[in-house]
């Protein structure tokens, strides 16, 4: 691969920034790549894995960058592109990896000076792990990245963003702001929302021994667990930034819930086995759209000799 952008500035050194790091490392995308995070453990862990340079603050990170990636959670995009607003270079584009996009852009848009280009942005790609020490070069591969280009977006400096995001392996697609939001509520946002209820419920269940929620947990609900591990702090600006398409998908998944509880009190088995064929024909999608495995584990590791399986 060829370089496309000289100088990229990460700002927040997680999970993303650092696997976009090792990836446009791996693959040659950028001919320098520095960061900035608040904390001085973090900016040293990032200058000795991935980070040509990484500054103290935001300002220092993105001056003379070509790229610059808001790799922070939503409720500080506002405050970050504030601080970065004077120092930006002009023809640089400016992108970020929010999981919403209207919050982002009404944050962000309003800071960006004339002839810097702005281009949210969204990977649709992570782990429960966080930090500078948890990315990994792959984490794009085959996963989607959406961008969101406003309208009277330059289209060289998006198909630029498009060819580095490539490069590291994603899928690239657009799509308009409050649309983004609305599918991301249903594929991403209410059902972490759903999980972390369901861990609640069961930490609350005084009649079960926490002990034993552990020991017997089945995989639906280890799964679960694995989605309710996920950083706080990013979920609650995530559901606080875009209440409003969560609490339409939360409607509509109560009225399902209510028919459901019908069709089990009823002894309804025709409408149980109809609804749930219907809906495996979704897992089926996701499969042959190369969005995950059919194994049976899942990619769980094969249990030692002598445990059992779900």
């Amino acid at each position: 691969m060829t370089v496309i952008y000289n100088r990229v500035a990460l700002i927040g050194l997680g999970l993303i920034a650092s696997s976009m790091a090792h990836a446009m490392r791996q693959f040659g995308l950028a001919g320098q790549i520095v960061g900035h995070a608040k904390s001085a453990e973090t900016r040293e862990i990032a200058r000795s894995l991935f980070c040509d340079e990484v500054f103290a603050t935001a300002a220092e990170a993105v001056k003379g960058a070509d790229l610059v990636v808001l790799c922070v959670p939503v409720g500080v995009m506002g405050q970050i592109a504030a601080e970065i607003a004077p120092h930006l270079q002009p023809g640089a584009t400016v992108t970020d990896v929010g999981s919403v996009k209207a919050a982002v852009v009404e944050a962000v848009g309003p800071h960006i000076p004339q002839g810097v280009h702005f281009i949210p942005g969204h990977p649709i790609a992570g782990t429960e792990h966080s930090g500078p020490r948890s990315g990994f070069a792959t984490l794009f591969r085959n996963r989607w990245w959406l961008l969101t280009p406003l309208q009277g977006a330059d289209p060289e400096a998006v198909a630029r963003l498009r060819r580095l995001l490539e490069g590291m392996g994603a899928n690239v697609d657009e799509m308009d702001v409050a649309h983004h939001d609305l599918v991301l509520a249903v594929t991403s946002h209410t059902p972490h929302l759903i999980a972390y209820t369901m861990v609640g419920v069961a930490e609350h269940m005084r009649r079960v021994s926490n002990s034993e929620v552990v020991k017997y947990s089945a995989g639906g609900f280890r799964d679960l667990t694995r989605i309710a591990a996920s950083d706080p702090v990013m979920w609650r600006d995530v559901f606080l930034t875009n209440k409003d398409a969560v609490l339409d998908i939360l409607g509509r998944f109560t009225e399902e819930l209510f028919v459901l509880q019908r069709a089990i009190r009823m002894g309804d088995g025709d409408h149980l086995h109809a609804y749930f064929t219907r809906t495996r024909a979704i897992r089926r999608g996701i499969i042959e759209a190369g969005q995950d495995t059919s194994a049976p584990d899942f990619g769980r590791s094969v249990p030692a000799a002598g445990q059992g399986k779900d």
